[in-house]
């Protein structure tokens, strides 16, 4: 009896196997792990999202610019491919060249300023200098125009936080009359630089590939633009943080210097957020003129964020009417203790500008931004990222 056991125990439990000619039966064990693998993706998509909220679109075209769109949608894009698209590519290049031209006359028979492995016209003078400005910034607003910005909405705002109220009225009104070193602004695209150029036309920081891009190349070196090697890791930071030192105390103190456009936040994001300032634009010690952009939409964010910049230029141009708001803060001028401590000034001038554009403080930054986008790439990279932040 006992052996008997024995050899019953040793025989493997059996298992119903399915049917593989049996497709219902197949279909119903597949749909489960089907159906929790689709969950956990979107689970996965939502908390990186919550994570990274200042670069996820919130637009009808969604991440990447590829989201699933509403009939009426596609009807309005189908209709502005063809009509709206080819019309306004011709005027904006139209002007792009216009304003080439000019930049390349007026800057004939004039060696450019090269200094720190930097080239540009700023050094320019007189009426060259002045052509060259007034018809860049009149130019730009023009361009915003042929693209959809009608008009924009600018607010001056006099903040309490900005003014010191043991101040005599005498000191804040000599102190309006300053020249600030830089402006700073939070970045959300390219068209910020329009707009800046159409209003104060400053130079700015540009990557140094730009200043070898047809037509571009030529109007941001009239521009006095500091190009930089972003992923350099050598000494050559130092240089260009100490140029840009330079160029803020030098519009400081020189009326006749251009001002120089700084975004501190070092990437873009979607309009909501406001990222933490890096210390550049704060060295010098000098006053800054904070400058708040947003861009309102119903259909299509022009915020330039995780999205590629063809397929942003495609949708931008298809959008009849684009818009945008911008408020200017008075000029910040920073205490002996901010002067000492530029992270301090930074972080100073961040809260102020995220009070009174109703921002959102965020602590992430351009590192967190490469991971978002990779992971927004391939999704089978998700829970990696998502475990490396929780992590």
């Amino acid at each position: 009896m006992g052996s008997e056991l024995k050899d019953l125990n040793s025989k493997p439990a059996k298992t119903q196997q399915p049917d593989p000619n049996d497709d219902d039966a197949s279909a119903k064990d597949h749909r489960p792990l089907l159906e929790s693998t689709a969950s956990s993706a979107a689970e996965d998509i939502q908390e990186l999202e919550k994570k990274f909220a200042a670069f996820v679109r919130n637009d009808v075209y969604g991440s990447l610019g590829c989201g699933k769109l509403p009939l009426k949608e596609k009807l309005l894009l189908g209709i502005a491919l063809v009509t709206l698209l080819p019309l306004r590519l011709l005027l904006v290049m139209s002007i792009l060249v216009l304003y080439y031209l000019i930049c390349k006359i007026f800057t004939l028979c004039s060696a450019p300023n090269l200094e720190e492995d930097q080239e540009d016209y700023a050094h320019l003078g007189g009426c060259r200098r002045a052509v060259i400005l007034q018809s860049g910034r009149y130019l730009s607003r023009l361009l915003l125009f042929m693209v959809g910005f009608y008009w924009i909405n600018e607010t001056h705002k006099d903040s309490a936080n900005t003014q010191d109220n043991s101040k005599t009225e005498s000191t804040k009104q000599s102190e309006e009359r300053v020249r600030p070193g830089a402006i700073v602004s939070n970045h959300l695209s390219y068209l910020d630089v329009l707009y800046h150029m159409s209003s104060s036309f400053p130079s700015f920081v540009a990557k140094k590939s730009v200043s070898k891009l047809p037509l571009v190349g030529l109007i941001g070196k009239c521009l006095g633009c500091v190009f930089v090697q972003r992923e350099s890791k050598s000494s050559d930071f130092k240089g260009v943080a100490g140029i840009v030192t330079d160029r803020v105390r030098n519009a400081h103190q020189n009326e006749l210097a251009p001002m120089i456009l700084l975004f501190p936040e070092g990437t873009t994001t979607n309009g909501d957020f406001l990222l933490p300032f890096k210390t550049g634009a704060f060295l010098a010690g000098a006053p800054v003129m904070p400058v708040i952009l947003r861009y309102s939409y119903r259909r299509f964010s022009p915020a330039w964020e995780s999205i590629s910049g063809v397929r942003h230029v495609v949708f931008l141009l298809c959008q009849f009417v684009n818009n945008l708001e911008v408020t200017r803060l008075p000029i910040y001028h920073p205490s002996q203790q901010e002067k000492d401590n530029p992270k301090l000034y930074a972080n100073n001038v961040r809260k102020l500008m995220a009070a009174e554009g109703d921002l959102i403080v965020s602590d992430i930054g351009l590192a967190e931004k490469r991971i978002y986008l990779a992971a927004l790439n391939g999704n089978n990279r998700l829970p990696s990222v998502l475990h490396q932040k929780n992590d």
